[in-house]
């Protein structure tokens, strides 16, 4: 590697001085302040207290039983939640909402042959146990449930993907076997996919679920419908037209749901599709072939290479008018730009070299959520893009929450291997460096490959596994 990581500064001085090289304009505390300082402060929302500024983003495990419920492994991960600490737990999992938008066929999804509402609330159970099991109340707890439509990335079955798509791409149909309008969704397919999520929204409400995420990020369906500006009739071409989709499916959940909440986690920037270029290092190449780019949302059409927020906060101000108060910012995709989606030093099985320093992308999410911030400052906000930084990332957090540049700091990869962290960091804790997540990407590179999603580097529950020695002999096959 020809960068620094975080974990190889010993002293944060030290790390501090690296990312001012890489983004001048941003900051890092050099002393963290426990759960007296800004990360451990309450966040108010209308009618509900959050305990502190900690948020667990939703994951798909890749561990569900084949009817689409909670295995043994799904419900550990859940209990791991519960005594992290973390009071915005922002779904936990990604919840398909058929059997064929799945992303694996071990995702869990919403089974009418099964009682998906009661494991649903075994989730929620299991998680709350572990919190109070671990010392805190649960009155300040705040636990949603994501929906979601794989779309263009769907792989229900043990037969490979099965894409449904909004529109046609000039690179991503290639790489998902489309090779006709055969996977298009009709109009009426959509209209009929609404339903699905209100019972979906359903479920939740009924296992106690405080609120539903209208999944709107890394490519799939309702992120693709963003972008669908190819599309022809109600559901693409205009900004209006685009966005229908998504305010029907809240419409529809609201009045089916009245005490559900309605939140959305958002790709709310995007590049050009990345490829390995030479010495395997990504890069958006052909980007020049396809211009003007009209195949993404929050993406330049002139140059693809670059993010575009013109239309991005659009969509912000129009959840501020539908009354929907608290979004999860995410940039772009695991399966085409993974080096902006989820920075790391080490590549997925099907992944490329970084093609830079990760912290700038890291900068990135960052800068990004400041930019949103700045333009619609009603909405509360969820960071994303952290776990890099690796043992510097509290320091890194608390100064974004403590400036007012961001609300929630959301953590996905370093839970799996270091749950605590936000306890550990609320009671004044040292970080125990052996549980940091260092981005060497097997929780990725399993799933990839048809194996549950874990940290076997670093977590004993899977280090142990068989899986674990299979996912090394992957590893080490040529290219």
């Amino acid at each position: 590697m020809e960068f620094k990581t975080p974990g190889q500064h010993k002293r944060v001085e030290d790390f501090a001085a690296h990312w001012k090289l890489i983004a001048p304009e941003l900051g890092c505390d050099l002393e963290l302040e426990g759960g007296s300082g800004p990360l451990g402060q309450a966040f108010e929302l209308p009618g509900r207290t959050i305990g502190n500024r900690w948020a667990i983003h939703p994951m798909e495990g890749w561990d569900g039983t084949p009817d689409g419920l909670p295995s043994e492994n799904t419900l550990r991960r859940w209990q791991r939640f519960g005594m992290s600490g973390a009071k915005l737990i922002w779904g936990g999992e990604a919840v398909a909402v058929s059997a064929d938008g799945r992303a694996n066929p071990n995702q869990l999804y919403l089974n009418p042959k099964a009682d998906s509402a009661a494991g649903l609330a075994l989730l929620r159970e299991t998680l709350l146990s572990a919190h109070v099991s671990s010392g805190m109340e649960t009155k300040d707890l705040y636990i949603g449930l994501q929906l979601t439509h794989s779309g263009r990335f769907a792989r229900p079955g043990a037969a490979g993907p099965q894409p449904r798509i909004a529109y046609r791409h000039p690179v991503l149909d290639a790489r998902v076997g489309v090779d006709s309008d055969a996977a298009l969704l009709s109009d009426a397919e959509l209209d009929d996919l609404i339903e699905l999520y209100v019972a979906g929204a359903r479920a939740a409400a009924s296992a106690g679920y405080d609120f539903v995420d209208v999944k709107c990020c890394h490519g799939y369906l309702l992120h693709e419908l963003l972008g669908a500006k190819t599309r022809g009739g109600p559901y693409g071409g205009s900004f209006e037209n685009r966005t229908r989709f998504f305010r029907r499916t809240v419409s529809a959940i609201r009045a089916e749901c009245p005490g559900l909440d309605v939140v959305v986690r958002v790709s709310i920037g995007d590049l050009h599709p990345f490829s390995p270029g030479a010495e395997h290092r990504g890069e958006p190449l052909g980007w020049r072939e396809h211009l003007p780019y009209r195949f993404g949302f929050g993406v330049s059409e002139e140059d693809p290479r670059e993010i575009d927020l013109g239309e991005s906060i659009e969509f912000l101000r129009m959840l501020s008018d539908h009354d929907i108060r608290l979004v999860n910012l995410t940039l772009g995709s695991p399966y085409y730009n993974p080096h902006l989606q989820r920075p790391a030093a080490y590549p997925p099985s099907d992944g490329y070299q970084p093609p830079e320093d990760p912290l700038h992308q890291v900068a990135e999410h960052i800068r990004v959520v400041r930019q949103c911030r700045s333009a619609v400052p009603e909405l509360a906000y969820v960071g994303t893009g952290y776990t890099y930084l690796q043992e510097w990332l509290p320091n890194v957090a608390q100064h974004e929450v403590g400036a007012g540049h961001v609300d929630f700091v959301g953590l996905g990869r370093m839970v799996l291997s270091y749950p605590d962290l936000p306890r550990d960091v609320l009671s004044g804790e040292r970080i125990a460096r052996k549980k940091v997540c260092r981005t060497f990407s097997d929780c990725t590179t399993g799933p990839r490959n048809g194996l549950p999603s874990g940290c076997y580097p670093l977590d004993e529950h899977y280090k142990k596994t068989p899986d674990a020695k299979t996912l090394k002999q992957i590893k080490e096959q040529p290219g």
